[in-house]
C-alpha cells in the first residue's frame, strides 16, 4: 500500500459500493469461506480448548517477550542464521537491500509476507534498481494488476476470474477473453517455474518462530515459499517480534488453528520447518519491530499482537465483506487490521476504528480469542480524546450529549424534530444527510413517548 491518501474509509467503500453486483459477490465469497471455518471448527470437540490454549501462550509469550528473542537469537545463530534487527520499516527495508547488494542480487522472488506490505519493501527495492517478484499466485496477480493485496489471505478476492483473465492477457500472453481458471493456473505456474529456477535470493514471511529451537515455520498452500528459498543461495526471512512461541510443542496448537481459521481446511499443505542453511547457502532472518513495542506498552491494544494473520475476522465482519480491504487504505485490513493501524499512525488511520458495528463477530472467530470489538470501541476513546476524529462527528456527539442531559431540550428538541419532519421533511432528508442515502423516512409520531403515557397510563394507575 503506498503512502498518502485522500479519502476516508467511508469515502471509499461508497466507492466499492458504486458497483452493486461486485459488493453481492464479495459478500458472498467471504461468507462463503466463514461458514466452511465454522464447519471445521465444529468438527473438532476440543475447538474451545484450542483456542483458550492458543490465547494462554501467547499471552505468555508477549509478557516475556525480550527473554524468548534473546533465546530465539541465540539459537539461531547457533545453527547458522545471520540474525538482524530492525526498528523500523525504514531499517528493515536498508537491511534487506544490503543482504542482496552484498551478494550482487538484481532479481528476487518473494513468498507472500504481509510484513513487507507494511514495509513497503517491493517499491523501496524496485526504487533501488531491484526487481521482485512475488510468488504466491494472489499476489503476482494483484502485482502485475498494481494493486495492493485486499485480503492477508487471499489478496486478490476482490477480483473476478474474467478480470484476473484480462490481466494475464497483458502480462503473460493468454488468449483474450481467456478465464478458464486452469488455464490461467498452468500459465502462473509455467511462468513463476522460470523465476524460481533463476533468482539467486528468496525472501519469505515467518508464521512462527521457535525460541527453544532457534527454527522458524513458513505456511503456504502453493509451495512457492518452498520452491524459492530451496532454489536460492540466499533465503531472506522478514518476522514481526510478535511471531514468537517459546516451544516447538507449541507449534501444534496454531497450526490446528490457523487454516481452519483461514479458509476451513484441516491443514495447510505445506507447513515448512527453516533451522539452518544448508552448505555454501546463506539464511538472514530480520526480526521487525516498527511499532510493536509501543502496541505491547499499550495494556489495552497489547492482546492484538496475538495475531496469527488467518483473515477470519475479516471474513465474518459485515463492513468488510461490503466494503473491500482497499477501503482500509492498510496492509492489515479489516477488523483486526483497524485495531493495528491506529498504533503506527492514529491521524492518518483514525477513521478504521469506526468503519465497525461492533456485533462482536469478529472476537467470536478469532482463534486466539483477542478481544477485537472492545479493543475497536477503546481506540474511539482514544482518538476522540487525542482530537483525530471526524470534526462533523464531534460536533454532532457534543450536540447530542447537550440534548440528552437536559431533559427540558430533549422535550424541546423531539417536539421540533416532529414538527420538522412533518412540515418541511426535505430539511430533514437531503443529500446533506448522509443518514437518508440508503433510508426512507420514517412518518413522524403525532406525540412524544411521555406524552403518551401521561394521557394513557398516569390516568389508569
Amino acid at each position: 500500500m503506498k503512502e498518502g491518501h485522500t479519502k476516508d474509509h467511508a469515502a471509499l467503500a461508497d466507492d466499492f459500493n458504486q458497483d452493486e453486483p461486485r459488493v453481492n459477490w464479495h459478500d458472498e465469497t467471504l461468507w462463503f469461506i466463514r461458514e466452511k471455518r465454522d464447519r471445521a471448527a465444529f468438527a473438532i470437540p476440543d475447538w474451545e480448548m484450542l483456542r483458550e490454549t492458543a490465547s494462554q501462550i501467547k499471552f505468555h509469550t508477549l509478557s516475556n517477550l525480550s527473554q524468548y528473542l534473546e533465546q530465539f537469537e541465540a539459537n539461531a545463530k547457533a545453527n547458522g542464521i545471520t540474525v538482524h534487527w530492525a526498528a523500523d520499516a525504514e531499517e528493515h527495508n536498508q537491511i534487506v537491500h544490503s543482504i542482496l547488494t552484498k551478494n550482487g542480487v538484481t532479481q528476487m522472488v518473494k513468498s507472500k509476507s504481509m510484513l513487507t506490505e507494511e514495509c513497503h519493501l517491493n517499491d523501496y527495492l524496485e526504487q533501488n534498481g531491484i526487481e521482485v517478484i512475488d510468488s504466491d499466485l494472489g499476489e503476482r496477480i494483484v502485482q502485475l494488476a498494481k494493486e495492493p493485496p485486499s485480503h492477508i489471505v487471499l489478496p486478490c478476492i476482490h477480483l473476478k476470474k474474467e478480470e484476473i483473465g484480462d490481466i494475464f492477457h497483458q502480462h503473460l500472453g493468454t488468449e483474450a477473453g481467456m478465464s478458464n481458471p486452469q488455464v490461467l493456473t498452468e500459465t502462473a505456474r509455467q511462468h513463476l517455474r522460470e523465476t524460481f529456477l533463476t533468482r539467486k535470493a528468496a525472501l519469505t514471511g515467518v508464521n512462527f518462530a521457535i525460541a527453544e529451537t532457534g527454527e522458524f515455520v513458513v505456511c503456504t498452500n502453493e509451495g512457492n515459499a518452498d520452491m524459492g528459498a530451496h532454489l536460492a543461495d540466499v533465503h531472506v526471512a522478514s518476522m514481526g517480534i510478535e511471531k514468537l512461541i517459546p516451544k516447538r510443542e507449541h507449534l501444534g496448537v496454531f497450526l490446528r488453528l490457523l487454516t481452519r481459521s483461514a479458509t476451513g481446511q484441516p491443514i495447510t499443505t505445506y507447513s515448512s520447518h527453516f533451522k539452518k542453511p544448508r552448505p555454501g547457502h546463506d539464511i538472514h532472518i530480520v526480526l521487525v519491530d516498527n511499532g510493536r513495542s509501543v502496541q505491547l506498552g499499550r495494556e489495552d491494544f497489547r492482546n492484538s499482537l496475538k495475531c496469527i494473520r488467518c483473515g477470519a475476522c475479516m471474513n465474518t465482519c459485515p463492513v468488510y465483506r461490503r466494503s473491500g480491504g482497499h477501503s482500509y487504505q492498510s496492509a492489515v485490513a479489516g477488523p483486526i487490521g483497524s485495531i493495528l493501524a491506529p498504533n503506527l499512525d492514529m491521524k492518518k488511520h483514525a477513521d478504521l476504528p469506526f468503519a465497525s458495528t461492533l456485533c462482536g463477530s469478529c472476537s467470536n472467530v478469532c482463534p486466539v480469542k483477542i478481544d477485537i470489538h472492545n479493543q475497536l470501541y477503546k481506540w474511539r476513546q482514544v482518538i476522540v480524546k487525542e482530537g483525530y476524529a471526524d470534526p462533523t462527528k464531534t460536533m454532532g456527539m457534543k450536540a447530542m450529549n447537550m440534548v440528552l442531559s437536559s431533559p427540558k431540550t430533549f422535550k424541546l428538541s423531539g417536539k421540533a424534530g416532529r414538527w420538522f419532519m412533518k412540515t418541511v421533511p426535505f430539511l430533514v432528508s437531503n443529500k446533506m444527510n448522509p443518514w437518508y442515502k440508503q433510508r426512507e423516512m420514517p412518518q413522524p409520531p403525532k406525540e412524544s413517548f411521555g406524552e403518551w403515557y401521561r394521557k394513557n397510563r398516569k390516568t389508569n394507575e
